[in-house]
């Protein structure tokens, strides 16, 4: 069965947590038109604080994106991995995974926060979204509502 897969990664650091800059990045899209390409490649897109979150895209191999994707008895389980790098904001209990039937898809969102090695740059942050649907569909479907959300965003001060 076919799977169409979008990842958009949003980045920013502190000048973006408020005001003018934050407005930006809030109206950031969490869903694009997905271009023509063949499996099994992801519709990738980058949106950076540096270029006041201009989306980029791309495509990316599917085992390169941080999500398990496993079809089985005619259903896709999704679930995104998070390293235990990704430790802020903490993660101690995950929703399950989503298992989605032909002409359903998911939209999974979760964010992070790190330090520079040493501490001296301060934070950055990004948030990912996974767009994802489970057979075939149209170029524009990110762009409605998804069957399923799941908001694993959480605090990141």
């Amino acid at each position: 069965m076919e799977m169409t897969v979008q990842w958009i990664r949003t980045s920013w650091t502190k000048q973006s947590r408020g005001g003018e800059a934050a407005a930006r990045r809030n109206a950031a899209p969490v869903g694009f038109t997905v271009p023509a390409s063949a499996p099994p490649f992801a519709h990738v897109v980058r949106m950076h604080e540096q270029d006041s979150f201009e989306p980029h895209g791309g495509q990316e191999d599917l085992r390169k994106v941080d999500v398990q994707l496993r079809e089985t008895d005619g259903r896709l389980r999704v679930l995104p991995r998070v390293q235990p790098l990704f430790a802020i904001p903490p993660r101690p209990r995950r929703p399950p995974a989503v298992r989605l039937e032909p002409g359903q898809w998911v939209r999974w969102q979760l964010n992070y926060r790190f330090s520079s090695a040493a501490g001296i740059r301060g934070w950055s942050y990004w948030m990912d979204t996974f767009n994802i649907a489970y057979g075939p569909v149209d170029a524009d479907v990110f762009l409605s509502e998804p069957t399923v959300y799941v908001d694993e965003r959480g605090p990141l001060r």
